[in-house]
């Protein structure tokens, strides 16, 4: 059949791929001028199924409230006269008891250990490459009682059988010798051996040759004006480059998913959070940083990327606009040059700011919607880049009309009812 793709971010383009290994005639539409050019271009790095965790959870609350009074802190909250803004901001809220968090945090793994498997398969069968590394990742606690709180966390890896590794500060150093010299910062670490990083913007692009090589057609430079609705189906798609149709539609465009859904009558909470990250270039690659390794006190991730060092990290709340906040700099570079002093050049870094699309909840919303020949495949947050190959896949099949090979009823946006 003919499938529409609206949006060419990581999510898109992977959809794209398997819809066409899957046989249909797929085309995919998006504003920018290529592939992963907004949100997926300067991400963290991490494909870390074993750190899919909701940021609602027991304490969280408590904890935003000193974040948001720390200079370093990783939160920001810019209130706008924007209902959705402050619902979304309510709904979160619910979600920060123990039951709801180890409920969404399940949902998570789910779907993010699958993910990590379909990319490895993807990668033995196109031989991508990525800047891609297997070495883990390393949840480095500065505080006692951070390493004592993991034990939730642990339990849903126990259930999940996900590897883990508990590690003292030696244990740290062992896998990440660049952190000889500043164990006086840290207690210990929790590793998750099978976790992986890579630079999704190149991922994203080199894909997209390949789909393009599978029949996939790639519409840039045009913007979506609305999608049509005839009879409880969508009819069409306008954009400001003429109207498009297809025999069924995915709506892949993160936060803006909402602006275009709300109209048919799918009220999808996704709303933007604003995330950061610097790009390093190493100068001392004996003294660099490994694999990655994320800074549980300032919720920062330091990510080794070929020959340059990717520092993400913060939440800002606040609009659609994705300019850089000078200010926000300040958790990255103060993370970065705690753990890894002499390993890049800071002055020669690129700062960069993206819109994440967060569900209240945590799990993205993939699947079918009321209308008939509408899917979606949005609101995977901070885990764009490691839930991607596995959401595209379950929603291929599901369009194909095969049993995806995962259940992934819940992660439809029937849960909201």
């Amino acid at each position: 059949m003919k499938v529409l793709v609206l949006g060419a971010g990581v999510i898109g383009v992977t959809t794209s791929y398997y819809l066409a290994k899957a046989g249909h005639e797929v085309t995919v539409i998006d504003r920018q001028p290529g592939p992963a050019l907004e949100t997926s271009f300067g991400n963290a790095g991490e494909v870390s199924p074993g750190y899919a965790s909701p940021w609602a959870g027991p304490g969280v609350p408590k904890k935003a409230l000193g974040w948001i009074m720390d200079k370093y802190g990783p939160l920001v909250v810019r209130p706008q006269a924007d209902p959705h803004q402050w619902r979304w901001m309510l709904q979160m809220l619910r979600n920060c008891t123990s039951a709801r968090y180890a409920l969404n945090k399940s949902r998570m793994v789910g779907i993010a250990e699958y993910s990590r498997d379909c990319l490895r398969a993807l990668r033995a069968e196109t031989g991508i490459t990525y800047d891609e590394r297997s070495q883990g990742t390393l949840q480095l606690f500065r505080k006692q009682s951070q390493l004592d709180a993991t034990g939730g966390d642990i339990d849903v890896l126990k259930q999940y059988g996900v590897p883990y590794e508990v590690l003292d500060r030696a244990g740290c150093v062992k896998y990440e010798p660049g952190l000889a010299g500043v164990q006086d910062l840290f207690v210990g670490g929790l590793r998750l051996p099978e976790d992986e990083t890579g630079d999704c913007h190149l991922f994203t692009q080199r894909l997209e040759k390949i789909t393009a090589g599978l029949g996939v057609k790639f519409v840039y430079e045009t913007t979506i004006k609305s999608v049509d609705v005839t009879g409880g189906r969508v009819a069409q798609v306008m954009t400001d480059k003429g109207v498009f149709t297809a025999d069924t539609y995915v709506m892949a465009l993160g936060s803006f998913s909402p602006l275009l859904l709300r109209p048919l009558g799918i009220d999808a909470p996704v709303y933007p959070v604003k995330g950061y990250s610097l790009t390093v270039p190493i100068t001392d690659e004996s003294v660099a940083p490994q694999s990655t390794i994320m800074d549980e006190s300032y919720k920062v991730a330091i990510t080794r990327l070929g020959d340059r060092i990717r520092v993400g990290g913060t939440a800002e709340v606040g609009n659609y606009h994705p300019v850089p906040t000078a200010p926000r700099r300040m958790p990255l570079d103060k993370s970065v040059t705690d753990l890894f002093p002499t390993a890049g050049d800071l002055s020669r870094s690129t700062f960069w700011s993206g819109l994440r699309p967060m569900t209240p909840d945590g799990p993205p919303i993939v699947g079918p919607t009321h209308l008939g020949n509408l899917h979606l495949n949005t609101g995977h947050g901070t885990l764009g880049w490691t839930m991607a190959c596995g959401t595209a896949r379950v929603l291929a099949d599901q369009i194909s009309g095969k049993a995806p090979e995962l259940d992934v009823k819940d992660l439809a946006i029937a849960r909201y009812a």
